[in-house]
């Protein structure tokens, strides 16, 4: 079973970058596939990227095609997420997650999940 820790939230203006980091112990980190979900205030959490265990698969969410890159390095036990090019409608808690199966990840419904770390967008 693995552990999530995210880090790299903040507090920034629309059209900043940030990268968040999760950072995995535990074993079978290499087996699971990760994801990083979202929830803002009042809304429901959504799945905003997702990874393969190999790293050479990748989802998203329309609304962050092109903007968010999601990446993984199996040695570090580490998975990271990209955001650029944020606005305000991305402030939410982010959430890293993690399953065996593809389909629970995709499926929002991942096994493991960290505690989340802040992302604050201001116009």
């Amino acid at each position: 079973q693995v552990q999530l820790v995210e880090t790299g939230g903040g507090s920034v203006q629309a059209g900043a970058s940030l990268r968040l980091s999760c950072v995995a112990s535990g074993s079978e980190f290499s087996d699971h596939n990760l994801a990083w979900f979202r929830q803002a205030p009042g809304k429901e959490r959504e799945l905003v990227a997702a990874i393969d265990w190999s790293g050479t698969g990748t989802h998203y969410h329309h609304s962050v095609t092109g903007r968010f890159f999601i990446s993984r390095d199996n040695p570090s036990q580490t998975a990271y997420l990209r955001l650029n090019s944020l606005i305000p409608e991305d402030t939410a808690v982010y959430y890293c997650a993690a399953a065996l199966n593809w389909g629970r990840v995709v499926g929002g419904h991942p096994r493991v999940w960290g505690q989340g770390t802040q992302v604050t967008v201001s116009s």
